[in-house]
């Protein structure tokens, strides 16, 4: 994937953002919860090279399938968006 071609002022801006996502309460509770589950796996020596944690199954994926909603893209995801009249 190509790097974003920003400039300074916009990559300092989006770098902000991103740790500020990065560090809410949900996104830290899912951080541990993945870092449990890779040691639990590696404790019982399952092979999960090349594989993340998916949080919506459950289960172990690969990063390619684990990325945009299982190839359904993101749009329709979560209950935020509304429809417009």
């Amino acid at each position: 994937m190509p790097k974003q071609k920003l400039s300074a002022k916009a990559r300092k801006a989006k770098r902000i953002r991103d740790l500020a996502a990065a560090n809410t309460r949900r996104r830290e509770k899912m951080r541990a919860e993945n870092q449990r589950k890779r040691r639990a796996a590696k404790k019982k020596g399952v092979s999960i090279k090349g594989k993340d944690y998916d949080h919506k199954s459950g289960r172990f994926k690969s990063v390619k399938a684990n990325r945009g909603n299982d190839g359904k893209g993101t749009k329709k995801e979560g209950c935020k968006r509304k429809k417009r009249k």
